[in-house]
């Protein structure tokens, strides 16, 4: 009796300690994915290297402005993020699951103060599959002190 007590109790707690991981593991696995690839594409300006690492080839764009896959996203963005005057600050990264989202201050030179960015991903399989995006320019003028980030 003991004995069946103590299997039976090793497996709850093993069936709770793998349902705790699960999304645990996934959330951490794309963590790294979404950090890494917001390394490369937002502070090294490497757009190419970021997608051909992290994005699938046929990844689903939701931006109006730029066709669906991986290729059409390098052939849009590459020259706007990899021009000497441009600079982004990522100001968070969140992840949960196979969602992820990177806030960031975008400038395409010095004296432009640019917009604030909300780039939301789906990811599947350790890349990134699908992209939303939020802008929002940065007034020069605003009644609250802390408006964007």
């Amino acid at each position: 009796m003991r004995r069946g007590l103590r299997i039976a109790a090793l497996a709850a707690c093993a069936l709770a300690l793998v349902s705790a991981r699960g999304p645990d593991s996934l959330t951490e696995r794309n963590r790294a994915v979404v950090t890494d690839f917001a390394r490369l594409f937002y502070t090294e300006r490497n757009v190419r290297a970021a997608f051909e690492r992290y994005v699938a080839a046929d990844y689903i764009q939701h931006n109006p402005a730029i066709l669906d896959g991986r290729e059409a996203a390098i052939a849009m963005l590459e020259p706007k993020f990899s021009a000497p005057s441009a600079s982004f600050d990522v100001k968070r990264i969140l992840v949960d699951g196979d969602m992820a989202m990177i806030h960031l201050h975008g400038r395409p030179s010095p004296d432009n103060p640019g917009g604030t960015v909300a780039d939301i991903y789906r990811l599947k399989d350790g890349r990134i599959v699908e992209h939303w995006d939020v802008l929002q320019p940065i007034q020069t003028k605003t009644v609250n002190p802390h408006p964007y980030f």
